[in-house]
């Protein structure tokens, strides 16, 4: 199972030697109100996000009536609401999904969705999407996995509350249409502990799969995906909100507008700590080198025709120039062709 290793979305490139694809996750945070949505794309736009993500669901498509809300919907918000009820009032329309996707290309950031049930991911196959995200509660449906990756278009795909034989069944489900995939490593609770964060888990992914490999994020403050990007992750994922004292399920488990700015600039800070895999002398280190770098000089006086040792022959700093002890032994041995006094640069 090979996977392929370079993804173009909307002309942004995702590879091993690409900077990380930042997705601003909005989610359902705009409350139901579109207007909010808007907001929250121009507050990705400003923290510098390369996508903004938000969720496409029909409430009975995706929920029995009488389910209860999980624990950490119980605590952000009414504990007596039904988890149907909640998320009938996060549904985002088919219309309101082509008024966002045209605000997201006039603001200049790339558009995605997750859909929950197939009928929304048929209407959604009508926008013409450049990638779709599949959230940790499908990485199981694999009727749903299989008629995602049908649809021809790169996949994100999240692999919270799975086990590693349920991410392999699932990716040999997608395998067979697609091979343009990003598996994220995921904890699925908001928020979750840092002792439930197993970045571990991208090691296995990398070692398990031929696969590009991302995380999502659902620890505190800034947390823990820019720790990820050094061990692999090209793909990073992070929930935002207006206000984190908003009544609603991810609130408060999201990162203010300020807190968004921060983690982009954390993130491309470490873009640029990981820097090239060559080793090579960086462009502010090559005058440095002249200066520090150590060459051959005469330790002592030596004649014409004495031969250089280990004795008459040391390195030091010449400002770059002679011959470095890189190369000592074309050296120790040979004849001198004049006079060196002590201290002058060998020039054999």
């Amino acid at each position: 199972m090979k996977f392929n290793k370079e993804i173009v979305i909307e002309g942004r490139l995702i590879s091993q030697h690409a900077s990380t694809f930042v997705i601003a996750e909005a989610g359902v945070n705009h409350d139901g109100n579109i207007d909010v949505a808007k907001k929250l794309v121009d507050i990705a736009v400003r923290a510098g996000a390369d996508a903004v993500k938000f969720q496409t669901f029909k409430t009975e498509n995706l929920i029995l009536r009488d389910i209860q809300k999980a624990g950490y919907q119980k605590k952000t918000t009414n504990a007596d609401e039904s988890q149907y009820d909640m998320l009938k009032r996060l549904e985002v329309t088919i219309e309101q999904n082509i008024l966002l996707k045209q605000y997201c290309i006039d603001s200049g950031i790339i558009f995605l969705t997750t859909p929950f049930d197939e009928e929304s991911l048929d209407e959604l196959d009508e926008l013409d999407l450049p990638a779709y995200k599949i959230a940790s509660t499908d990485a199981t449906n694999l009727p749903f996995l299989e008629k995602i990756a049908k649809k021809g278009k790169p996949i994100f795909l999240s692999t919270g509350m799975s086990y590693l034989s349920e991410v392999q069944s699932a990716l040999d489900v997608i395998y067979k249409h697609n091979k343009d995939v990003v598996l994220l490593q995921c904890t699925a609770n908001y928020p979750i502990k840092d002792n439930e964060v197993n970045l571990a888990v991208i090691d296995t992914y990398k070692a398990r799969f031929d696969i590009l490999v991302g995380y999502s994020d659902h620890s505190v403050n800034i947390g823990a995906a820019p720790f990820a990007i050094p061990m692999g992750a090209k793909v990073v994922e992070k929930h935002f909100t207006i206000n984190k004292t908003n009544k609603g399920p991810d609130h408060a488990a999201s990162l203010s507008p300020d807190e968004l700015i921060d983690f982009v600039k954390v993130v491309r800070r470490v873009d640029e700590y990981i820097g090239s895999s060559i080793k090579e002398p960086s462009p502010s280190e090559v005058d440095t080198r002249k200066s520090l770098q150590k060459y051959l000089v005469a330790n002592c006086s030596i004649k014409k025709g004495d031969f250089f040792s280990v004795d008459n022959v040391i390195a030091k700093r010449t400002g770059g120039v002679g011959i470095s002890p890189l190369y000592y032994t074309n050296v120790i041995g040979k004849r001198a062709g004049k006079d060196y006094r002590e201290n002058e640069v060998i020039d054999y």
